[in-house]
């Protein structure tokens, strides 16, 4: 198995990278995906989160209001952190039962938004970082999803930096390109991966 830890900022199109390497075969461990899960209704995760931030948070139909709790951690990293230690641990121990039932030969490909943020580096084989500018984050925020400028910028700011997420990457995606350039390079990527893969499974010669 190798395990490959995909990270970019917000806006960065690593959600597209990550399609691309599952439609080539990768099994994918989707951390934000994970991190809804665990505070679904009914879950012990979510009472932990009431209980941080109050019933303020709880939508109508009692799920999380996930707007309106992020209006209030991504201004205040101290809030931001008291989220995260709910979170992560559970999102950490639900990563770890999926990894334990992939096939032992299997490319899994961990994506986590806040690897570089946590220190997650050396939980992987290798991470790969999917890379844009800021400028063209932004444009995506705003273009794409909506946001106010405002909030798009203090999205980007209460994560790690361009040059703070290059320095831990193994490989570099560069999605500043094309979507045909795009699919080239995560090709390219794949047949790397699966490259490495094999080679930590053959037997040393003596």
């Amino acid at each position: 198995m190798l395990k490959v830890g995909l990270t970019g900022g917000i806006g960065a199109g690593k959600s597209e990278v990550s399609r691309l390497l599952v439609e080539c075969g990768a099994v994918l461990i989707d951390a934000d995906r994970i991190a809804r899960e665990v505070v679904a209704p009914g879950t012990p995760g979510l009472d932990e989160v009431v209980r941080a931030f109050g019933e303020e948070v709880l939508a109508e139909d009692g799920s999380l209001d996930r707007p309106k709790l992020g209006s209030i951690v991504f201004a205040d990293p101290d809030r931001l952190a008291v989220l995260n230690s709910i979170v992560h641990p559970l999102v950490g121990a639900r990563s770890k039962e999926l990894e334990s039932a992939a096939a032992e030969d299997a490319v899994v490909v961990h994506d986590v938004p806040l690897l570089t943020e946590n220190g997650l580096a050396p939980l992987y084989d290798l991470v790969v970082v999917v890379d844009a500018s800021p400028e063209t984050q932004l444009d995506r925020l705003v273009r794409l999803r909506g946001m106010t400028e405002d909030d798009a910028r203090a999205r980007m700011a209460a994560q790690a930096t361009r040059e703070q997420r290059l320095k831990i990457a193994d490989i570099v995606i560069d999605n500043d390109v094309p979507l045909a350039d795009l699919q080239r390079r995560v090709k390219d990527v794949w047949a790397d991966l699966v490259h490495r893969a094999q080679a930590s499974r053959a037997p040393r010669q003596e």
